[in-house]
């Protein structure tokens, strides 16, 4: 691995010069536990003050590569370690089936890990060749660290999983600064904060203590003022409920393997009308919420089922299930989606949400071509197609809102319709897939932000994981333990108006990182 080369960069001492100077394996160790302690300042775990020992000696090892390519490597080494411990529970889903799909758990947990770290090896040789070291490459490196970010929320599909800001959902305070600069600009905030104390013993000797200081103190403040926004922002923050309407979440709590169990379907499906019908207080409900893929059956093509359904749909009310669509509705199936339908006491389905995120390899084969020999996770040999993207539904009697199927929820700024803003987002879910580990942990916190970031309250039903209540704040109102049965009643918390973010999306942090890039010229053109 390349060593620092004194002639063309800052000269480290002490610590630094130790860490930098590391080569081989000793450094793609220490590489691959300095990630897994970033990760450990993620839901659920929120170790905080990981993420300053993570971030300053892996910059340490950025500004003392000599070329662009030892910078590439260590990033990507950061990332492996970062992504791999944060997304072990992908091997979770490959153990329900294991002879058909044990093989893949190397390529899916450590193959997306890998993927994943070219986006930061990328970020962290950017970082490195910018000419003026310190604190301008600092700022550099928090900006190419959220433009990462942002990248893997597209390419390939996207998969904007753990973003750096989610760290905050341990502090209701901290989380508010998204309704103004999203998920990714508090991310910025959060590695600038976490980076810019490796300036302070980087920096040249001769310059007083002090002075070396003000960058960190500098970005510090800026963290301090988004808390400050947060404190401002919550401090008259009173939840109103949407008058007339009160909501029964289902979660029946069936493990994934039963719920992939052929002769459980009919008892699974049973399971759901079950608790909503003798779970005390159903003649107070206006409106029932059952999880993705409640509905086992083709509505279309199965006329009982409007029979079977109608029971469980209060009085001039409606049910929103998860259910698989297909069409056409006679003959062969061409498409199915995965989505929601919304069933009125007639037992006939009145709208329809389909999914627009599908996972690759859970609902459809990526380069199908290419892989025939791949099956996707999920049953049956026909991939999802995709829904045409956000969409509000409006049904008589209740507000309208934007469905989210599983991990579309974790798409920012790609949540609801622009045209036609919702009332409230519902995100419909299976976390069985993920066991008891820290993926439904994650899910859930990245759902909390769309909420702050929308001003939108969200309400989240799952089949096995967390479901519960959220207000436009982003605040836990109710929420189910992991893996329970259980079932909620609740009102509806009343939306804000569009935040900033809402209004203008990514643009809100893009003008933020373009603000720091000047801040980064601004400091090095002075130094």
């Amino acid at each position: 691995m390349p060593k620092a080369n004194p002639a063309r960069h800052q000269t480290l001492t002490g610590l630094p010069a130790r860490l930098a100077g590391l080569t081989g394996g000793r450094r793609v160790l220490l590489l691959l536990l300095l990630g897994t302690g970033a990760a450990l300042a993620l839901p659920p775990f929120h170790v905080l003050p990981l993420l300053i020992v993570a971030f300053v000696p892996l910059f340490w090892m950025i500004e003392a590569t000599a070329r662009l390519r030892g910078a590439f490597w260590t990033g990507f080494w950061f990332a492996l370690g970062h992504f791999t411990f944060g997304l072990y529970w992908i091997a979770h889903s490959m153990l329900l089936d294991p002879l058909r799909f044990g093989w893949m758990i190397p390529f899916a947990v450590c193959g997306l890990a890998a993927l994943l770290g070219l986006f930061v090896g990328a970020a962290a040789a950017v970082a490195r060749s910018w000419p003026w070291p310190g604190a301008s490459r600092a700022i550099l490196f928090a900006i190419a660290w959220v433009i990462a970010e942002w990248g893997r929320s597209w390419v390939m599909g996207g998969f904007p999983w753990n973003l750096i800001g989610y760290s905050w959902t341990a502090v209701d305070v901290m989380m508010q600064p998204a309704a103004l600069v999203g998920a990714y600009g508090l991310g910025f905030i959060t590695v600038l904060a976490a980076t810019m104390p490796a300036t302070i013993a980087t920096g040249d000797a001769r310059v007083p203590f002090v002075r070396r200081l003000r960058p960190t103190l500098l970005a510090w403040a800026l963290l301090a003022l988004a808390g400050g926004f947060g404190i401002w922002r919550l401090a008259d923050a009173e939840m109103v409920m949407v008058p007339d309407v009160t909501l029964r979440i289902v979660q029946p709590g069936i493990p994934q393997t039963l719920k992939n169990d052929p002769a459980a379907r009919q008892a699974n499906f049973e399971r759901h009308r079950t608790l909503t019908l003798e779970t005390p207080g159903f003649d107070r409900i206006t409106h029932v919420l059952w999880p993705e893929a409640s509905v086992p059956y083709l509505i279309e093509r199965e006329p009982e089922m409007g029979a079977f359904l109608a029971p469980a749909v209060p009085p001039g009310g409606y049910l929103l299930t998860g259910a698989v669509r297909g069409e056409p509705d006679s003959g062969p199936l061409e498409r199915i989606y995965n989505g929601l339908s919304a069933i009125d006491p007639n037992g006939v389905r009145v709208a329809t949400g389909d999914k627009f995120h599908l996972v690759p390899f859970g609902e459809y084969v990526p380069l199908r071509e290419w892989f025939p020999f791949i099956s996707k996770v999920t049953p049956g040999s026909l991939d999802f197609t995709p829904g045409p993207g956000p969409v509000t539904v409006h049904l008589p009697g209740l507000p309208a809102f934007s469905p989210l199927i599983c991990y579309e929820v974790i798409f920012a700024g790609d949540v609801v319709d622009d045209t036609d803003r919702p009332a409230w987002l519902l995100n419909l879910t299976n976390d069985g897939w993920f066991g008891i580990s820290t993926g439904p942990h994650q899910h859930f916190a990245a759902a909390r932000f769309r909420a702050v970031e929308e001003g939108l309250p969200l309400l989240r039903v799952a089949n096995t994981g967390i479901s519960g209540v959220v207000d436009p704040w982003g605040r836990v109102v109710l929420r189910t333990a992991l893996g329970e049965e259980a079932v909620i009643d609740t009102g509806l918390p009343a939306a804000l108006p569009p935040t900033p973010y809402a209004r203008w999306a990514n643009l809100a942090p893009a003008l933020l990182l373009l603000a720091a890039l000047a801040a980064g010229i601004f400091a090095a053109r002075r130094r």
